[in-house]
């Protein structure tokens, strides 16, 4: 808070008349002096302070932890966030205050775990500090406001539904609530769209095709057919202190606003979408908007937390793909493929009747139930690879078909802190035959166990990482980099032993997730086409064009992303690798993945002296 000279000059009067007046009186007996907090309690009013300001600024958040009103300091429930740049400018403040505080501390007072704390805290909040220097969308790593992938209009609904509590009267008064607080929400994003188009910040074309079209499915359900009327048509029979007539009363509400206010507010979105498509160009890359090449540089440091620039990671992906299809054409010529390349005898495999579900409901349902199965087979596993075990239950859900067309093929949601909701992984089932049977496997590995549900449960299983890591902290590198190195410990503990398609499968997916080190960097350094990327991803893995197609849209408006997955693999193979030959036969696997997740999500630089500490004790 600034203080006017005004008020300065006020004070220093003020306290020379105290002075003057002290100066004719006995001396009064000075007030002990209390001690200087430590530095342990610096830290931990600094991150109090921070996580008090920014759960303030983002109520769905505190709704999809779990919180109570009393853990994030006011009342949420009712409440959606600030969507307008004014808000991104105080988030950035409350960032730099807390770099400021963490600087200030004496670490030599700190203990081993909370230098750890700060390390992560601040690197965190430098990558954040850098991406969202450049004032567009949701900065450099996601820079246009409403795509195919983001916006509210494809959020919203689906944490309403899925995420908003609807267990007592108040908790339906406060989903009406955010009912009408969604329209402004709509309309800060709408405002957006514009501003940042007439700065020359436009999405490609075909991502605003896309967006248009998700906001035409939903615009045009009938009102009390939307998600956001069905849910309370669904839900509110559970509330028992409702009457059968107050829930009608409440369906009723909910379906006015929807009709009178919410659709509106998509027209007036698709409205300036629309407008700012006449201007769009095909180019896909960030590389053409104002700053581009700079915006790629913050991106790709905050995603992979590396230093490594955008023709290392191009190379390492082209070395990674030739390694992996050494091994999966091994695995062809067994099966009695061996003509053509190896993305044409894993397209021909993946048109094979044996591989294929239903593209129907049944089929569906049988493809969860299948991928059910399999978790129950892999948590059997889990003490082999692992002393602690985490607890949170796993459900697997269909990507909702409102958004189906443009969501990537699967991603995960976590578990409430309190326990009232499991964690969930969300598959995309627009088209089943985008998921041949030998594929399904190594997508469960890396979404549920002991992928994404596995390494965020412990983290937030722990109970000795500090709130503001084990809850409110992410690193894209960690977090994807461990749900890849999963596909591979899953392999090695033998799923695949008797399954070589399966196998083939994890090898796949591997090669999938080395191309995107290609085709990222192609499409935002390299300046490749959208359909040059298709085209190579495609060649690369062998996946349906349709698939490909929804993936480099996706690695088009979230520049960096999809770099994160496979560096954090390899820089987990490292740190294991060197442990394994510093340790040779008293290297424990079970304690080397306890300590790397028991610290929670941590940018790899972290996770190195992490890991080298414990190697270290561990030799000791």
């Amino acid at each position: 808070m600034q203080i006017s000279r005004r008020a300065l000059l006020g004070a220093g009067a003020a306290g020379a008349a105290v002075l003057s007046g002290c100066a004719t009186s006995a001396a009064p007996t000075p007030p002990p002096v209390a001690a200087a907090p430590t530095a342990s309690a610096q830290l931990t009013a600094t991150l109090d302070r921070t996580v008090a300001a920014i759960l303030r600024e983002s109520p769905e958040r505190c709704t999809a932890l779990g919180l109570t009103e009393e853990r994030a300091g006011y009342r949420f429930i009712d409440k959606l966030s600030d969507a307008s740049k004014a808000s991104t400018q105080r988030y950035r403040a409350i960032l730099q205050t807390a770099i400021g505080e963490l600087s200030a501390i004496d670490r030599s007072g700190l203990s081993a775990q909370e230098n750890v704390t700060v390390d992560v805290v601040t690197t965190s909040y430098e990558y954040s500090l850098a991406n969202s220097a450049f004032s567009v969308g949701g900065g450099a790593g996601a820079p246009y406001v409403v795509t195919q992938l983001t916006g509210s209009y494809g959020d919203l609904p689906d944490f309403l539904d899925s995420q908003h509590p609807l267990r007592t009267r108040d908790e339906a008064d406060a989903y009406l609530a955010r009912l009408s607080a969604y329209v402004r929400v709509l309309d800060q994003e709408t405002a957006i769209i514009r501003e940042d188009a007439a700065a020359g910040v436009i999405p490609p074309d075909f991502a605003i095709d896309r967006a248009l079209d998700q906001m035409n499915t939903f615009t045009s359900t009938a009102p009390a057919q939307t998600v956001l009327v069905q849910t309370l048509v669904r839900r509110l029979p559970n509330v028992t202190e409702i009457s059968e007539a107050q829930r009608a009363n409440y369906i009723s509400q909910a379906e006015s606003a929807v009709r009178d206010a919410i659709l509106p507010a998509y027209e007036r979105q698709k409205a300036a979408l629309r407008e700012v498509r006449r201007n769009a160009v095909h180019d896909a890359g960030i590389w053409r908007l104002p700053q581009g090449a700079e915006m790629y540089a913050a991106s790709l440091r905050s995603r992979t937390t590396t230093t490594m620039s955008p023709d290392e990671i191009h190379e390492m992906g082209v070395d990674l793909i030739r390694g992996f299809h050494s091994e999966m054409d091994t695995i062809l010529r067994a099966q009695g493929l061996t003509r053509g390349s190896v993305a044409q005898r894993v397209q021909q495999l993946s048109r094979r009747p044996d591989q294929l579900y239903p593209n129907t409901d049944a089929g569906r349902t049988q493809i969860l139930a299948d991928l059910t199965q399999q978790t129950r087979e892999i948590e059997a596993l889990m003490p082999r690879a692992f002393n602690t075990l985490a607890q949170a239950q796993l459900e697997i859900r269909r990507v909702p078909p409102t958004t189906e067309a443009g969501a990537p093929g699967g991603y995960y949601q976590r578990a409430a802190l309190d326990g009232s909701r499991p964690g969930a992984y969300y598959i995309n089932l627009r088209d089943t035959r985008e998921w041949p049977r030998f594929t399904l496997p190594t997508l469960n590995y890396h979404e549920g166990v002991p992928g994404h549900h596995w390494q965020i449960s412990i983290q937030q299983e722990s109970g000795s990482i500090p709130f503001i890591r084990s809850a409110m902290l992410g690193f894209s590198a960690f977090s994807e980099g461990w749900g890849l190195y999963a596909e591979q410990l899953a392999d090695e503990l033998g799923v695949y032993d008797t399954n070589q398609l399966g196998r083939l499968g994890y090898l796949q997916s591997m090669t999938f997730r080395a191309s995107r080190l290609v085709v990222d960097t192609g499409i935002h350094h390299k300046r490749w086409s959208r359909e040059q990327a298709i085209a190579s991803m495609v060649e690369a893995t062998g996946d349906q064009e349709s698939s490909i197609t929804t993936e480099i849209e996706r690695y088009c408006v979230w520049p960096g992303q999809a770099c994160s997955y496979m560096v954090g693999r390899q820089a987990i193979n490292r740190m294991r690798d060197a442990s394994r030959t510093s340790l040779g036969d008293r290297f424990d696997l079970k304690a080397f993945h306890d300590t790397m997740l028991a610290n929670g999500a941590v940018p790899l630089s972290v996770l190195e002296r992490i890991m080298a500490d414990w190697t270290t004790t561990q030799r000791a």
